[in-house]
């Protein structure tokens, strides 16, 4: 498997607040890596150092081999895009338009038949055709964020940086989204990825390919659902305690979360 990103010893501070402490992973192509912790893990920040919102204090990022720093914004534009976790806007402008801007990277002089067909196509993709010609800011909350998900889409980058995309998206919105991540990134001639941060175990157990466990500023776990999501590490990390329903060949490895797990319990368990 060829490697789209690598990070190696990201450091990153708020203040004195260190907020990423020699972070060092690697992402190859045609997989969805989802990013795990609890709030104020990093996971924000990781993903917005990775597309250069935030510079970091010290470390390496590179895509297909190349320093981030040195590429250009166009270019990085190219090569990923980004859904923030929540999307505000007062601007009144059409969602048609609004998902066309993704396609600013490509577009020289003008807009092309085919830089509108491409918008066209992933206003399909995403099941968007009934407010397609609706303003931005009069739609809800989670059509919204199927809107800038749409853009950036037709962004067509090779990684896709994904900040909490189904945050205010209902129940079914949810799976299907991942389903369409899910097919995007599963392109045989294609390279691209999709790297996303996420609050819900169970979605990021059964879509991710392999997943980060964030924790105390740096890595936890990094592996298969399997090797990541066994009881020690939610204990650790999220405070709680859980069973583990094992993956079978129908239904991947799914978490029942149990109960929080009091610091009198884990004195208890050490004595």
């Amino acid at each position: 498997m060829k490697e789209l990103l690598s990070v190696e010893k990201l450091n990153f501070s708020w203040g004195i607040n260190h907020v990423l402490k020699d972070v060092t992973f690697t992402l190859g192509e045609n997989q969805i890596v989802s990013l795990l912790g609890k709030n104020g893990a990093g996971k924000s920040t990781l993903i917005k150092c990775l597309n250069r919102i935030l510079t970091p204090q010290s470390g390496l990022i590179k895509v297909h081999d190349n320093d981030i720093k040195d590429i250009d914004l166009v270019q990085l534009s190219k090569l990923m895009s980004y859904v923030p976790q929540s999307v505000r806007t007062n601007f009144s402008m059409d969602v048609f338009d609004v998902i066309l801007l993704g396609r600013r990277p490509h577009i020289r002089w003008r807009i092309s038949p085919q830089d509108r067909d491409k918008v066209s196509e992933a206003i399909r993709y995403l099941g968007l055709e009934e407010f397609s010609f609706r303003k931005f800011d009069e739609i809800s909350g989670g059509e919204r964020q199927r809107v800038i998900i749409a853009k950036a889409v037709v962004q067509d980058p090779e990684l896709y940086l994904f900040d909490e995309p189904t945050s205010d998206l209902d129940l079914n919105a949810q799976i299907q989204i991942m389903k369409r991540i899910r097919q995007l990134v599963s392109v045989e001639k294609s390279s691209k990825s999709a790297l996303i941060a996420i609050h819900d175990i169970n979605i990021a157990a059964r879509f991710s390919d392999r997943i980060i466990l964030l924790h105390d500023g740096g890595i936890k776990a990094y592996g298969t659902p399997e090797e990541v999501l066994t009881e020690q590490n939610i204990a650790e990390v999220f405070g709680v305690s859980c069973e583990l329903i094992k993956a079978t060949d129908d239904s991947p490895i799914r978490i029942l979360i149990n109960d929080e797990i009091l610091k009198s319990d884990s004195a208890d368990d050490k004595e």
